[in-house]
């Protein structure tokens, strides 16, 4: 199990994960498609990106809004693995 990282850790990682914030105990981030379909389309590539890392978000779906959630429950806080998927996702909203 990854061990919490402390709340500086997590605030000076937030600095290059635009948009991403700290609500309590998890990373929280909402993105917006033109359509709905693109929404999901973004969802399925998480699930791939997460299924590697064996890591996995909560992942809110609102017709055009996505909402991801990080927490590494096993640990009971914020983890590097969460800020690496943080990162990861990232990547996948225009692939």
């Amino acid at each position: 199990m990854p061990p919490r990282l402390s709340d500086l850790e997590i605030q000076r990682a937030l600095g290059s994960l635009p948009g991403w914030a700290r609500r309590g105990e998890v990373l929280t981030k909402t993105f917006t498609f033109k359509k709905f379909s693109d929404g999901i389309d973004f969802v399925q590539r998480i699930a791939r990106a997460a299924d590697k890392m064996d890591h996995h978000p909560d992942i809110d779906i609102r017709y055009i809004k996505i909402t991801c959630t990080l927490q590494s429950h096993d640990a009971g806080g914020i983890t590097d693995d969460d800020l690496t998927l943080a990162g990861t996702i990232e990547t996948l909203v225009e692939a």
